[in-house]
Parts: C-alpha cells; structure tokens; sequence
C-alpha cells in the first residue's frame, strides 16, 4: 500500500499529464492548459488573486518558450507550497503571541 507521500506524488504526475494530453506536446503544458489547470486545481489561490494565473506562467517558464514542462511544472508547486507553509507558520506564531 502507498504511503501518503507517493499517493500526492503520484496525484501531482496524474494532473500534469490529464491536462498536458488534451492538445499538442503531451509532456508539456501550453499557456492555455496550464491556466485551465491553476483555475480547475488551485481554485482558491486564483479567486484570491486573478491576475496570480498569468503571473506563474510568467515566472514558470524558465526557457520562454511559451510551455511548462513537467519539471517547471514541480517546481510552481514546490514554491506554492512553500508559501502556503509560510503562511501557516507566521499565523501559528500570530497566534502564540
């Protein structure tokens, strides 16, 4: 039985290539895919801020060449994921005080 930890590693995998296959290359995701991806799976982070979606395909695509590969993919989810993680920890400290 997977752990939790291969179970989220796989999810992450299973997500990049359910919308990297819908058109074109189907190991890179294409500005448009990319964008339906952040609005459909990280839904809250984009009401929060719309203009968040156009701003991480920016910064994402290393190489400009307009796609994501899977690896810059992983690397937009490990620096969201280090923010969300330094949210949580500056209002757990908020809140000790």
């Amino acid at each position: 039985m997977p752990t939790q930890l291969e179970m989220a590693m796989n999810i992450m995998i299973r997500i990049f290539h359910q919308y990297s296959c819908k058109e074109g290359d189907r190991f890179r995701l294409n500005k448009g895919q990319l964008k339906m991806l952040l609005q459909q799976e990280l839904t809250e982070l984009c009401q929060k801020d719309p203009q968040l979606v156009d701003k991480i395909i920016q910064d994402l695509d290393a190489d400009k060449d307009i796609e994501v590969d899977f690896n810059e993919f992983v690397v937009m989810l490990a620096a969201l994921t280090v923010a969300c993680n330094d949210y949580f920890v500056e209002q757990l400290k908020k809140k000790g005080e």
